[in-house]
C-alpha cells in the first residue's frame, strides 16, 4: 500500500501544529478554560491528532 496525498497531509498537519506553530501561539492571554493559550493549543492538538490519523488511515485503507 502506498500512502495517498491525503494521508500524508493529515499526518503532517498535527506534527507541524505541535512543533512549528507553538512559538507563534506562545502567549499567556487569552485564557481558554483557565489555561494559558499555548497550553490550550497543545491540549487541543493532542485531542485532534487521533481524528487526523483516522482520516489518514481511512484514505489509505479505502
Amino acid at each position: 500500500m502506498r500512502p495517498t496525498s491525503t494521508a500524508i497531509v493529515c499526518a503532517v498537519i498535527p506534527a507541524l501544529a505541535l512543533t512549528l506553530a507553538v512559538p507563534l501561539v506562545n502567549r499567556l492571554e487569552p485564557r481558554v478554560l483557565g489555561m494559558p493559550f499555548v497550553l490550550a493549543w497543545i491540549v487541543a492538538w493532542v485531542l485532534l491528532t487521533p481524528a487526523f490519523m483516522w482520516v489518514a488511515y481511512r484514505s489509505v485503507r479505502g
